[in-house]
């Protein structure tokens, strides 16, 4: 079955979905937000079949997630990196990744934890503030058309 296109609905949550809702093109922005560049890269990490890599690879170009270029070692081979647009999902992938780890692992599971680089402490976990401080959940959010402000 044929997935439906999202790419004009007014639901935010839609459209990016549209874009990287499968999981192959978030596990190959996650690698790519690892140091992975180039096609092999990636099919070796995450096993997938040349031509799904392919397709994901170039939908997420056509998407203005990823770019190619040349490869920095100045061989023939072309790399995939991640534009701005694509490093903003970082966020999303953490959120993911503590989402996770909060519900899909048992205790002394889990072996690798996200730290600070700076500090070796581990990252605390993401929260939704309001504009002055305090923590929002579900019920103290609603959606307003911007038309009507």
């Amino acid at each position: 079955m044929k997935r439906k296109c999202l790419d004009e609905s007014k639901c935010p949550i839609a459209r990016t979905l549209d874009v990287i809702g499968d999981w192959w093109s978030l596990l190959i922005v996650r690698d790519a937000n690892l140091g992975k560049r180039r096609f092999g890269e990636f099919q070796k990490s995450l096993g997938l079949a040349k031509n799904i890599l392919s397709a994901r690879l170039q939908k997420l170009v056509a998407q203005g997630v990823l770019e190619t270029g040349p490869a920095s070692d100045g061989s023939a081979y072309e790399e995939y990196r991640l534009t701005e647009k694509g490093r903003r999902l970082y966020i999303v992938l953490v959120a993911l990744r503590q989402w996770g780890e909060s519900n899909l692992f048992g205790k002394g599971e889990l072996d690798l934890v996200l730290v600070d680089r700076k500090t070796g402490q581990p990252v605390k976990p993401l929260e939704l503030r309001s504009q002055d401080g305090r923590l929002l959940g579900p019920a103290d959010l609603r959606t307003v058309n911007t038309l009507d402000r």
